[in-house]
This record gives C-alpha cells, sequence and structure tokens, in this order.
C-alpha cells in the first residue's frame, strides 16, 4: 500500500484566509557599489506616502491592507518596485500619482492597473 499523505481539513489551503486583503512589498533598498537601486528613485519616500494615505482612507489593518519595506526584490532595472500579495502583482511606479491610481484601483477595488504591471518573469 502506497504511502498516502492525509492532511487535517483545518489545514487545506481553501480553509485559509489572509490576515490581509491585500500586502504590498515596495523595494526600498539602497545599494553601496553604485548600481542601480530603487531607492534611488525616492522608494523610501513613495512608500512613505502609499502608507499614510492606506491609513487615510481606513484601508489599513487585519483584512485590509498592510504596506512594508522589503529589500532587494532583483528588480532594479525597473525600479522603484512593488509587488502585492497574495496575488503577486508587480508594479513598477514613479510617482504618487501612480500610487494613488494602485490604491484606488487594486487595493480598494480589486482591480489590477494594466498600465503600471511588469511581468512577474522579467530578467534584468
Amino acid at each position: 500500500m502506497a504511502n498516502v499523505l492525509i492532511q487535517p481539513r483545518y489545514l487545506l489551503r481553501e480553509n485559509f484566509m489572509s490576515y490581509y486583503k491585500h500586502h504590498v512589498f515596495i523595494c526600498t533598498n539602497q545599494r553601496q557599489d553604485g548600481r542601480a537601486c530603487c531607492e534611488d528613485h525616492k522608494a523610501s519616500e513613495l512608500r512613505a506616502y502609499l502608507k499614510a494615505r492606506v491609513k487615510e482612507e481606513g484601508l489599513a489593518g487585519p483584512q485590509g491592507v498592510r504596506v512594508n519595506n522589503a529589500g532587494c526584490l532583483d528588480r532594479c532595472a525597473l525600479g522603484p518596485v512593488m509587488v502585492v500579495y497574495p496575488n503577486e502583482t508587480w508594479y513598477r511606479f514613479t510617482s504618487k500619482k501612480d500610487l494613488e491610481e494602485i490604491l484606488d484601483s487594486h487595493l480598494r477595488n480589486d482591480k489590477k492597473v494594466q498600465h503600471l504591471r511588469i511581468s512577474p518573469k522579467y530578467d534584468d
């Protein structure tokens, strides 16, 4: 008889809810060797802006939106970049206007902003 792993029902993925509806990671990495990085494009300042706007809009917290710093996401040639989980949507943004569009469309209304998306398989 083959070994069969039987998981208890409570461990099945479909029984889990994400703690956050959207978990946003923004690369704020600053390279010391002179190579391009997201922080060269004011990533920390833009992350702070988005985090404040999420709070202002009442979207922050459990079952809502969380905005975090991330170290290098290896997409430096495109920077600044973010990834939104749980659906792994990658964005390149350059301004507060871009962040407002992501906030209103994706984080509030679950509609991806196609013109700001980058492919998860991009090889820089």
